[in-house]
């Protein structure tokens, strides 16, 4: 156990000269007899600090330890005179100290973080360039690039962003200037201009960083973060990186995020080719057969998502067996579990869905387990029960009262009980009425029913508390176009929700429909062409079927209509499209 501070003082101030003489049995003299009541005092002066800081006298006790401090230049003092401050919220008091620490000890490392953190704390952004610069030159070399990937967020609560940018840059300068810390340097300027809202910089400073180092990982984790339909360099950066040839597992991860991006970014196929790429090139990478089988699963190809969740699970376990199990593996085998009750439940085989849920053991994913508990209820005539079921989760917070509701309406949703999801719908949203995607599904609810002018009122509430929303623009867009209503309003909506997420199939099969409503065929043909490659669904397979029908083109339609059955047969859009065209695939 560490001593305190007061005893480990004490134990410094009996090992004099003095006391070994005495204890020889001999006069000490004169200077050994000054050294001991001057070790006296010092104790003294020490325990009056102790007991004043006790007595919540913290000025006192912190002049009365920084003179000792300075008088004995123990660095124990100093740190214990600073903590004392600190604590008390006394930030030019603990800045002195650390100060005066830092004078009597130029090469401590620790009393030169004090004073950066102190300044930082205070918000002295201004005053940091020098403090942080002496921290990096007294951080060993092994240590620098990881204090280096530290720096962003030890300015990340400056109010001003941009001058924190500058003062890093400048602190910077050193540590960018020397080939072994040039990369880390310029991704934490990175990323401290990213902070400060400066894009431009960033991505210029991810690409500086892999110019440096071209297999940095500092660089390519600033280009991943980087990465949106506006931003296509920084994506071009991802590729140069695995380009280079980094080592297996670096390339594994970097791989694995650089798919997660493109999922978020709806571009599924170009996903999925990653995803594929790395579980051919890394096997044993578990990951990434779990995100493979997740996206396998979203594009109903149940038998061979089937096929990828359990090598993930094998992988998973071996894992687990020699490594000892983490949350991270926790989490992935309860998400497989999951996801492959799903697949059974698709199949018919609602016995070994139940049998995969029975597997699920994360409590954080109660919501979704009993909302697939309550799934294979509903498919068996228990709708009541399975209404139960999720009514009965717990709801600590508003945040879990919310997911409650989702799951209920959802659950509503997929069984088509529109009026009591769209009644309990309504009911959430007088609870929450500024939450704009508990407004967007009961919009989405209204339309099910025909209430089209309550549908469009409530997505022009989401656009004027949120115009960015793009899935408003696109829902509005898309219903006037199947209603062959206000043609050109709806292309200029689509369209402007196509600025906000250019890459979505969604978003690009409702601009071909508007184009199809318009008379543009060959145009419409080429956009669903685009959004049925990017993501194979059965609305769009609707879409692609009639646009295809009405070119004459009954083959391939009848093809395409064959597989959208094949990704989902209940599909209302396809149900009537094939009804109302008197077709049988």
């Amino acid at each position: 156990m560490k001593k305190p501070l007061l005893w480990a003082l004490l134990g410094l101030t009996l090992a004099t000269p003095a006391v070994h003489a005495q204890s020889a049995g001999t006069t000490p003299p004169t200077d050994a007899r000054r050294q001991s009541a001057s070790n006296a005092q010092l104790f003294y002066q020490v325990l009056l600090g102790e007991m004043n800081a006790a007595n919540g006298e913290t000025g006192a006790a912190v002049s009365l330890l920084l003179d000792a401090a300075r008088k004995t230049q123990d660095e124990r003092l100093f740190q214990r005179a600073a903590d004392l401050a600190l604590g008390a919220r006394a930030g030019e008091s603990a800045l002195q100290v650390a100060r005066s620490w830092r004078e009597a000890h130029p090469k401590s490392l620790e009393a030169s973080r004090y004073v950066l953190q102190i300044l930082l704390a205070m918000n002295r952004v201004g005053d940091s360039a020098e403090a942080l610069r002496t921290v990096i030159e007294l951080t060993a070399e092994a240590e620098r690039p990881r204090l280096l990937s530290l720096v962003p967020a030890l300015y990340a609560r400056a109010s001003d962003k941009k001058l924190a940018a500058s003062v890093g840059e400048q602190a910077l300068a050193g540590a960018r200037a020397d080939p072994k810390t040039a990369d880390a340097a310029l991704a934490a300027i990175g990323r401290l201009r990213l902070a400060a809202g400066e894009t431009a910089a960033a991505l210029e400073a991810a690409r500086r960083a892999l110019q440096a180092q071209p297999r940095s990982q500092a660089g390519v984790d600033l280009a991943l973060e980087l990465m949106n339909p506006r931003q296509p360099q920084a994506e071009a950066l991802v590729r140069q990186y695995l380009d280079a040839k980094p080592p297996a597992s670096a390339a594994a991860e970097v791989r694995l995020n650089y798919a997660r991006n493109l999922l978020d970014a709806q571009r599924y196929a170009e996903s999925a080719l990653q995803l594929e790429q790395l579980t051919r090139e890394q096997a044993e990478f578990a990951e990434g057969w779990l995100l493979l089988g997740s996206l396998q699963m979203d594009q109903a190809q149940g038998t061979v998502a089937q096929a990828s969740l359990q090598r993930y699970l094998s992988l998973a376990r071996a894992q687990a067996a020699q490594e000892g199990s983490n949350q991270r593996v926790r989490r992935g085998m309860a998400q497989a579990h999951l996801m492959l009750a799903q697949i059974a439940e698709r199949q018919g085989d609602l016995a070994q869905a139940q049998k995969w849920l029975a597997e699920v053991q994360d409590p954080e994913l109660l919501v979704q387990t009993q909302s697939r508990r309550a799934s294979l209820l509903a498919r068996q005539g228990q709708m009541a029960q399975a209404r139960a079921l999720i009514q009965q989760l717990p709801e600590p917070n508003a945040q879990e009262a919310r997911r409650k509701v989702l799951a209920e309406v959802n659950l509503l949703r997929e069984f088509k009980q529109y009026a009591p999801a769209y009644e309990l719908m309504s009911r959430a949203v007088v609870q929450a009425p500024k939450d704009h995607e508990l407004i967007y599904e009961k919009s989405i609810l209204a339309e099910k029913l025909g209430r089209f002018d309550e549908m469009e009122t409530l997505l022009r509430q989401i656009l004027q508390l949120k115009p960015d929303y793009h899935a408003a623009y696109n829902a509005l867009g898309y219903s006037l176009a199947d209603r062959g209503v206000r043609l050109a309003e709806a292309k200029q909506l689509i369209e402007k929700a196509l600025e906000f997420a250019p890459s979505d199939p969604y978003i690009q099969d409702s601009l071909a429909w508007v184009e199809f409503r318009l008379g543009n065929r060959q145009e419409a043909l080429r956009l669903i062409e685009i959004a049925y490659k990017a993501k194979p669904d059965a609305e769009i397979a609707a879409h692609f079927g009639e646009i295809l029908w009405s070119l004459g083109q009954r083959e391939r339609a009848l093809m395409i209509w064959r597989e959208g059955l094949q990704l989902n047969a209940d599909n209302d859009t396809l149900q009537e499209t094939l009804k109302r065209l008197q077709v049988q695939p």
